[in-house]
């Protein structure tokens, strides 16, 4: 698929998915002769992961880590840490939407309290 489509797939600009190619998180599978980025449903469910983890404040590097990781878990050839890096993200990830929530909770308590003056 084009960059057009995969923005519309995912709800994300084309400037944004273009920088995810620049910093390399994203790179096109391939290109057109025209050189134009072509991608694949392995690169969309990439740019989900990527997606996903934006609101919850991972890096561009650890989302670069995780992405490495997961690929390798898919693949033939995980490495002996995959596993447990994996582990630690999801319970990286766990702290950081708790902390988003109670986020949530507080800035709810506040209009609440501003609705009923």
């Amino acid at each position: 698929m084009h960059i057009g489509e995969l923005a519309e797939e995912t709800g994300l600009s084309l400037r944004t998915i273009r920088h995810y190619d620049d910093v390399g998180l994203l790179p096109a599978t391939s290109r057109t002769e025209g050189g134009f980025r072509v991608y694949t449903e392995a690169d969309l469910a990439r740019l989900l992961v990527i997606r996903s983890m934006k609101p919850l404040g991972f890096t561009l590097e650890e989302m670069a880590e995780l992405l490495d990781a997961l690929g390798r878990l898919d693949g033939v050839d995980p490495s002996p840490g995959d596993e447990a890096l994996l582990v630690s993200y999801i319970s990286e990830a766990k702290a950081k939407r708790e902390k988003l929530a109670r986020n949530l909770r507080q800035a709810d308590e506040f209009i609440h309290s501003l609705q009923t003056r």
